[in-house]
């Protein structure tokens, strides 16, 4: 009988495709093979081997594998078949989110050899104005031994900047670094309080485990991963530590590197092809690296993993917002199952879901509540705005404590959580507001560019002087954003720098490394910030941070809304007194009788865990019970409703609760009517058995033009 194989597509159809196996090839689950697609070909994985061939059809035939050995190892297409049925997404799209871009394209799994440079010539040859050109052969010459060109783009220069000084005679490049025989820096020492908590910390000799390492902001977790990884990692097995955002990564990477030298590699986006490419391999050929990766690192093709880290486990940006929508710390947890492996997960603000799990005894719970060296947690203070006059949403008492932190040679930190000038236009003669005319939102005002901008979906347009509808002069922003508290911190402390850290100032590649680098000097200055700010940075000279507004999520409709708002509080709390200096928060806030923000001012974060975990118990909400929600979108409201209406029907006969259709909370973006069926279940499996049965029947239904439709399972915006 002629041996049949199910093929896997990157397109998004819930199916696998069967191809006739040539007796000249040998494939196994996991294969990259290119085959013939309609008229085309196109690239695909193999699913399953020794399938039956269907009956009365004459399959085409498999046309080349594209390596001898399978691209995705056994362990990884466990994993992405347990996340694509989990996840309700298609099993290709999965598979092919293991592959970086060129092996998706079909291109060979081989790395191009990368350049690396030497520097031999004197900094005081370049023009000082060519600053960039200056700082990079001091870079260059620091290094020590020939430095690959990723490395030197990671580090925030330019192609260009390289090119110049080449062009000078400043550098030269050479085909291969030889091998380093530097020495890695020894570790320093634990505290008394870290070595109890690594203690307690399971090593890999005993399998599979969960540890919830909650660690108070400044308590040095970031310590105990590196001396757990000196103490457990053997010199031939790979780990992965995980971390939330691009800007943490290079400042993470030189701390590792610092004490595991080449063994270190990175994942992210910034990342060129050839780069990611370079990595992948070194990672499915087990090279016994310790990767450092935003999100979609959990889904590489380790074959000798033996630790998983995710730090900062609480934070949203390990769920994927669209397409396949899964979280790399749950996946993490799963894959740690799936290798008898330990994982970490590490925090000052656990997620709810995981503090859970260790209440439940799921997961280990080790508490780090000290703060590392001689550091102290900083003292929180509300600042009730209420009749207060503000300038730039600061008042005067948060003023005066800017001044006298900067006066005592120190830096502050005012959190600012929306971007542009001011988040709202508005005519104070006829109340006419500036809102976007492709969605249910207010334009945003950006002075530096005179634009107005819709962050929901980039609509902009040049800023006017006058009310458009009735040409008034009275038209003025009205609310703060980073750069009206920029403008008016700048004119308050015209001698002191004023640092702006939002998307909108760090677009330039290696912009976010420079500001730290200026940061981390010491000197006098403000940061002015989004929530950027406020994840894993440690600036030592930071003393005072000022939360300009507080009560942003309190009042949500998101039931997850108080969780996030209390650790992102916290998170940027800690921001301050991380050196020798105690630090001062101040919480400007118009309901300072509030007991979550009441309760802020102790600085603990379980108790007020267990009193939001004690509402989602009462409310049935998550994690007392798992959800998924059916998200819509249209031309018209109408037909979105309509087609979720019918989806309530067909789980009528089902044992879970249905809530909805609604209207989302933007319910019109980009010109698309959104709206969203909730579904809830007391047992996920019952809950996934549902949404099993429920897609295929909605892939049935005749559905209106221009109508899309995605599952969210365990989601983290509800709105």
């Amino acid at each position: 009988m002629t041996a049949t194989v199910r093929i896997a597509l990157n397109r998004p159809l819930r199916r696998l495709f069967d191809y006739q196996l040539p007796d000249s090839l040998s494939l196994q689950p996991g294969h990259r093979v290119r085959i013939p697609f309609g008229r085309q070909s196109a690239i695909g994985i193999v699913a399953a081997t020794d399938t039956p061939p269907p009956a009365n059809l004459t399959l085409k035939a498999v046309a080349e594998a594209l390596e001898p050995w399978p691209a995705l190892p056994a362990e990884t297409l466990s994993l992405l078949t347990w996340a694509a049925a989990y996840y309700q997404h298609p099993l290709g799209e999965c598979l092919f989110m293991a592959l970086p871009p060129a092996l998706r394209r079909g291109q060979p799994a081989t790395a191009k050899q990368e350049q690396h440079w030497i520097p031999q010539g004197n900094v005081e040859d370049i023009p000082k104005r060519a600053h960039r050109q200056r700082a990079l052969l001091e870079w260059l010459q620091q290094q020590g031994t020939p430095t690959p060109t990723g490395a030197i783009t990671q580090a925030g220069f330019s192609r260009a900047q390289l090119s110049q000084l080449e062009e000078r005679g400043q550098v030269r490049a050479v085909d291969a670094a030889p091998a380093s025989t530097s020495e890695c820096a020894t570790l320093p020492p634990l505290s008394t309080a870290q070595q109890t908590a690594l203690d307690k910390l399971t090593g890999p000799d005993h399998g599979f485990s969960v540890s919830l390492l909650y660690g108070i902001t400044g308590s040095g977790k970031t310590e105990l991963y590196l001396h757990y990884l000196e103490q457990y990692l053997a010199t031939d097995q790979q780990a992965l530590v995980l971390v939330p955002e691009i800007n943490l990564t290079p400042q993470t990477v030189a701390r590792f590197r610092r004490y595991f030298g080449e063994r270190i590699a990175v994942w992210h986006s910034a990342l060129n092809d050839s780069q990611r490419l370079e990595t992948w391999l070194r990672i499915r050929h087990g090279e016994p690296v310790i990767l450092i990766g935003t999100r979609s690192a959990v889904l590489l093709p380790f074959t000798g993993l033996n630790t998983i880290i995710v730090d900062e486990e609480h934070d949203g940006s390990y769920k994927q917002g669209e397409g396949f929508r899964y979280s790399a710390r749950d996946l993490a947890v799963y894959r740690g199952h799936l290798n008898h492996c330990p994982v970490i997960l590490g925090s000052a603000t656990p997620s709810l879901e995981s503090y859970h799990n260790a209440r439940n005894e799921k997961y280990r719970l080790v508490k780090l509540e000290q703060r590392a060296g001689s550091s102290r947690p900083p003292t929180v203070r509300l600042l009730d705005v209420r009749s207060r006059p503000l300038e730039g949403g600061l008042s005067r008492p948060a003023l005066n404590a800017i001044q006298q932190c900067l006066a005592s040679g120190q830096q502050a930190l005012i959190f600012v959580n929306r971007r542009g000038f001011a988040p709202v236009m508005m005519c104070f003669d006829c109340g006419h507001l500036m809102e976007c005319p492709r969605c249910d939102t207010r334009l945003t005002y950006h002075r530096r560019d005179r634009a107005m901008r819709c962050h929901h979906c980039d609509y902009q347009t040049a800023a006017q002087e006058h009310c458009p509808k009735c040409q008034s002069e009275a038209f003025k922003p009205i609310g703060q954003g980073t750069e009206r508290t920029e403008s008016v911190l700048a004119e308050q402390f015209p001698d002191t720098p004023v640092v702006r850290v939002d998307r909108d100032s760090t677009q330039r590649k290696g912009s976010i490394q420079s500001i730290l680098e200026r940061v981390n000097t010491g000197a006098p200055c403000i940061l002015v910030g989004t929530q950027m700010l406020a994840k894993g940075h440690d600036f030592p000279n930071v003393t005072l941070v000022v939360v300009v507004n507080a009560d942003g999520g309190l009042f949500s409709v998101d039931f997850r809304a108080p969780e996030q708002l209390i650790q992102t509080l916290l998170q940027v709390s800690g921001r301050a007194g991380r050196g020798t200096v105690p630090g001062k928060v101040l919480i400007q806030t118009c309901h300072s009788d509030h007991p979550l923000l009441t309760a802020l001012c102790d600085g603990s974060y379980l108790p007020m865990a267990d009193q939001l975990l004690q509402e989602r118990e009462s409310g049935q909400l998550p994690p007392f019970r798992a959800m998924a929600i059916l998200r819509a979108e249209a031309p018209t409201m109408t037909a979105s409703l309509s087609f979720l209406d019918q989806a309530r029907t067909l789980t009528a006969a089902t044992p879970i609760q249905v809530w909805g259709p609604l209207p989302a909370v933007i319910a019109r973006r980009a010109d698309r009517h959104r709206a969203q069926l909730v579904l809830v279940s007391d047992q996920r499996k019952r809950l996934g058995q549902t949404l099993s049965r429920l897609i295929p029947a909605l892939e049935e239904l005749r559905q209106p033009t221009g109508l899309r439709w995605q599952i969210d399972v365990d989601p983290q915006e509800t709105g």
